[in-house]
């Protein structure tokens, strides 16, 4: 069941990037079909932005994304054994180096790694999942944790928030060629073509108004599948699912955090502004609590 899981949720998430890159590829040809009349330049350039996007985002550095979060390092074990130790147990478990460890001075139980690959990880946790969970369920928190960067999940994310950004950009750039460029098409619409065109133009249109909602539901839908794969990996790691169950379940009857930096919501291992549930989980960067749990109590 437990590995039959993780393959399953791997599968997914190949499938959720590749929507990713194919989302990509159609903003750019709608925005190229309106700005440049030619899809195949904005194909084009979608593609160089994106890998622009990308190369700068993998190349930022940890202390970015801590100091957002107002994280401080403990630098030694003696900074804090305890904490120190698991991490140190289950990156040796996870076959990875020993993350840089974080903790963030927040009541609220959370946790996430990030970083650009297991070389330069780096683990953050808050005081109050410290002082809420006993050491089996911060094993099953931090196992959680190693899991994402163990199968490389941190570099994922950072694709992913590179390819939303870039969406975003081409989207503006769309977006503000109607002010600027789009005058020269509806000028080319009054041929023996104009029908196609013009329903070409209404179609490009609507991929561009609608690409910002799409980029948005693709990575939520991947931060979802991340974190059913990290919980699974963090019982593979652990061997145990109660740690596990019993932390999720105290760290989902609690209340929001304040240190948190809304761009980073999708790293934490639960949501942590607690947004309000609505009928449709499409909206939400975590899935529903109640499903990982009842996922874990089956293995």
């Amino acid at each position: 069941m437990l590995f039959e899981q993780i393959a399953r949720n791997k599968r997914h998430t190949v499938y959720v990037m590749a929507a990713f890159v194919v989302l990509v590829a159609i903003i750019g040809a709608a925005v190229g079909y309106v700005f440049f009349d030619s899809a195949t330049a904005g194909l084009v350039m979608a593609v160089i932005v994106a890998l622009v996007y990308t190369g700068i985002m993998i190349g930022q550095s940890t202390d970015v994304v801590m100091g957002m979060n107002h994280a401080r390092e403990l630098h030694s074990a003696d900074d804090d054994p305890e904490l120190w130790h698991i991490v140190e147990d289950m990156a040796l478990v996870a076959k990875v180096p020993m993350p840089r460890v974080f903790i963030i001075d927040d009541e609220s139980p959370n946790a996430f790694a990030t970083g650009n690959n297991p070389e330069h990880a780096a683990v953050a946790v808050t005081t109050g999942i410290q002082a809420r969970l006993n050491r089996e369920e911060m094993e099953g928190v931090i196992g959680h944790e190693m899991t994402h960067v163990r199968n490389y999940d941190i570099r994922l994310q950072t694709i992913a928030l590179a390819l939303t950004a870039a969406i975003s950009l081409l989207v503006n750039w769309g977006l503000n060629s109607f002010w600027w460029g789009g005058g020269r098409r509806r000028d080319n619409d009054r041929d023996s073509n104009g029908s196609i065109q013009i329903l070409l133009m209404l179609l490009s249109v609507i991929v561009i108004v609608l690409a910002p909602l799409a980029a948005s539901l693709v990575q939520m839908a991947l931060s979802r599948n991340r974190e059913y794969l990290a919980d699974a990996g963090g019982v593979e790691l652990t061997r145990n699912p109660k740690g596990l169950i019993d932390a999720l379940t105290k760290i989902d009857d609690s209340q929001p955090m304040q240190q948190a930096d809304p761009s980073s919501a999708a790293l934490y291992i639960s949501d942590p502004f607690k947004a309000k549930k609505t009928w449709t989980h499409l909206f939400e960067t975590h899935p529903p609590m109640a499903d990982r749990i009842a996922r874990l109590e089956k293995m």
